[in-house]
């Protein structure tokens, strides 16, 4: 994706990257990990992996999955982040692998995952999808209502005030550390500078194409990890037609 990334996108149980009790190494930031399974924590919808690799050990995390202790496992898709909290490990992760797992590799994935055709990465960040064609949308009205590029041209102004923005949905991510990432355009602001497009973060479902009104907070200066990062973005959205 709720949560993804997850992203996003878990339940207590603490554990630690390595016997020494130190950070394990980073992971390659590649688009495939591949290791044996030392350690396997189930969560609600995720499955977390304690892989060693060629590089050393590293944490995994994939949609749920049947995965044994001492399996060989290709992480596919897979993207490397930075300082992950895992709320329900109650454990930040100096670095962690996010992706899918690969098919034939040891693992039974469950649900969605069991086609036999290859599964999208829920933990992608945005970006990952085909876009919708951008449109003109009327702003929203009422108190705290903005345009895209009002929001994104003046960050330091809103940071942690309540905003409203209404705009196309031209990117849609699900389920990324426990949330759907949403980019709305709404006809303002210029590409050239990245001021015509403002990621929303919500617990709320939504379609590639909707029209919509996103209120939540805005947030300045994310960084995720991996090269993803916003100079502003709207959090804890509630989203309405």
């Amino acid at each position: 994706m709720k949560n993804v990334l997850v992203i996003c996108m878990l339940v207590a149980a603490p554990f630690v990257w390595a016997a020494d009790n130190k950070p394990a190494p980073q992971a390659p930031a590649a688009t495939a990990v591949s290791g044996e399974v030392l350690e396997v924590k189930d969560v609600e919808s995720y499955t977390y992996l304690r892989l060693k690799t060629a590089q050393g050990e590293t944490w995994a995390a994939v949609p749920t999955a049947q995965v044994k202790k001492g399996a060989k496992v290709t992480v596919e898709n897979a993207m490397v982040m930075n300082n992950f909290e895992s709320k329900a490990l109650k454990k930040t992760f100096p670095t962690i692998v996010f992706g899918v797992l690969g098919t034939g590799k040891g693992a039974a994935p469950q649900g969605a995952q069991a086609s036999a055709q290859p599964a999208a990465n829920p933990h992608a960040l945005p970006g990952k999808r085909v876009e919708a064609p951008d449109a003109k949308v009327p702003k929203a009205t009422g108190a705290n209502a903005y345009t895209v590029a009002e929001i994104m041209t003046k960050p330091a102004a809103l940071k942690d005030k309540p905003v409203v923005v209404r705009g196309k949905v031209v990117k849609y991510n699900p389920g990324i550390m426990g949330k759907n990432w949403i980019h709305l355009r709404d006809g303002s602001g210029s590409a050239a500078d990245q001021t015509n497009d403002v990621l929303v973060t919500t617990t709320e479902d939504a379609k590639l194409g909707d029209i919509l009104t996103a209120k939540g907070v805005v947030r300045t200066d994310k960084d995720f990890g991996a090269g993803y990062s916003y100079k502003a973005l709207v959090e804890e959205a509630k989203l309405q037609r």
